[in-house]
């Protein structure tokens, strides 16, 4: 009988063993054609080419559970076309929608892609103001066979490893003071030529780059690394570019092609390189060094672990459509049909409809985490603010935790509590106060076990 129960333990034990996790990568080009409008708005299209915009991800799977990853060197995906996204690379993977991370890194010469919104522009004759349809699903076919095909090379995967290092003269908060005690919220992302925003402190920020890299064994096959920032040095003048996020992506990637390279964007709405940037190609050159360097970094103070586990977790996040007057339904279609408008006015009314028809249909946001243990990967939606990715981070308490952002990003700004009850405003604010308490919860639900 103490042979029988000891060959029934052992035999357990290899079965749990047993499990191997599978990761394939991939990459694709999603660079916009010519004449493309950049950031949904920006009056200026696309008139060259600076360098490539990219998508680059992984499928991670244990032969149970599939999880796709998917950063994107667009502005944002929304709506409809989030949807979309999640779909097409859910059936590329064999996996479903709800396992899919898709994130934009957000860069503003690049493209908004918003299907509710391109549909009522073409209804409006403005076909393909927003982004070009007809590329666009091109461009997602051609992801979607890049997942695919790197599905033949997946390769085992036995461990992975975290590791945090800290980020010098990037990040600085929105929010300054100003002489005369009143709060801005104008520091943008090339602030730095404004001598007071670029004396005033850094403010709440996050300036730890975090990095998770997935091993076989002692090989390093991937690393992802998170940091909060919006992502531009200058941007506008029709020049396409991954900007210095990209670029300094690009830079680690060249010195060893073996190990795929991911950047993912951390909750950075209200987090610009606004104080020590002054839209000058030196700044932007500072600005990739410095970001290079700590992605370089990031393997000397990894901590391995064996991976054990992938628990993926979701809950359903609604958020209030913003109340304001501006955003009404007569208001929004009035302005879509108005000629006298500019076609960046009407644009930006088509996105605002879009997502109020989206809350109205009771749509929720998947607000997924990934579990490997002693890390956790959560997706954040729009432009969420550093506040709450910094609440996740105190609600996880010791256990590392990534906070990307700019999912489904109908949403845009999502400010917290607190600078909602400071009036904050800006038109590309489309949820309501009471974000926070939603948010709030939704954490709390995908991170409790």
């Amino acid at each position: 009988m103490k042979y029988l129960c000891t060959l029934l333990i052992v035999t357990i034990s290899c079965v749990l063993d047993a499990t191997e996790f599978r990761l394939a990568t991939f990459s694709a080009d999603v660079t916009i054609p010519l004449n493309h409008r950049c950031m949904g708005v920006i009056p200026t299209k696309s008139k060259r080419v600076a360098d490539p915009l990219l998508a680059h991800g992984f499928v991670l799977s244990d032969g149970k559970q599939t999880v796709v990853l998917c950063a994107l060197d667009w502005c944002e995906v929304r709506n409809g076309a989030f949807d979309q996204w999640r779909e097409a690379l859910a059936k590329a993977a064999g996996t479903v929608r709800e396992n899919v991370l898709v994130t934009a890194l957000h860069q503003h010469d690049a493209p908004v892609i918003d299907r509710d919104a391109a549909t009522i522009l073409a209804a409006a004759g403005l076909t393909d103001e927003l982004y070009h349809v007809a590329w666009h699903d091109k461009t997602l076919a051609r992801v979607s066979q890049a997942v695919r095909d790197s599905l033949e090379l997946a390769t085992p995967v036995t461990h992975f490893g975290i590791s945090e290092t800290p980020v010098l003269q990037i990040a600085s908060n929105r929010r300054v003071v100003l002489e005369n005690g009143t709060v801005s919220y104008g520091r943008g992302s090339r602030s730095g030529g404004n001598k007071y925003f670029a004396a005033a402190p850094e403010g709440d920020i996050d300036s730890m780059l975090k990095t998770i890299t997935f091993f076989n064994n002692d090989k390093p096959l991937l690393q992802m690394h998170h940091y909060a920032t919006h992502p531009m040095s200058y941007y506008g003048q029709g020049v396409v570019s991954a900007d210095f996020v990209g670029l300094a992506r690009a830079r680690l990637q060249r010195q060893d092609q073996s190990i795929r390279q991911i950047f993912v964007p951390g909750c950075a709405g209200d987090i610009t390189a606004g104080k020590f940037n002054n839209g000058s190609e030196g700044h932007r050159q500072e600005l990739i060094d410095r970001l290079y360097q700590a992605m370089a970094k990031a393997a000397d103070n990894t901590k391995r672990y064996q991976l054990q586990q992938l628990n993926i977790r979701n809950t359903k996040l609604q958020l209030p459509f913003h109340p304001g007057d501006h955003l009404t339904v007569k208001r929004l279609e009035a302005d879509i049909a108005n000629e006298k408008l500019s076609v960046e006015k009407r644009i930006l009314a088509a996105m605002g409809l879009a997502s109020r028809r989206r809350v109205a249909s009771g749509q929720a946001i998947d607000f997924p985490c990934v579990d490997l243990g002693a890390a956790q990967i959560l997706l954040f939606p729009g432009e969420s603010f550093i506040g709450y990715q910094l609440m996740a981070q105190a609600a996880a308490k010791n256990k590392f935790v990534m906070c990307l952002a700019y999912g489904e990003s109908w949403p845009g700004y999502i400010p917290t509590a607190a600078i909602f009850a400071e009036n904050f405003k800006d038109s590309w604010l489309w949820v309501g106060p009471g974000s926070e308490k939603a948010i709030r919860q939704a954490i709390a639900d995908v991170l409790r076990k």
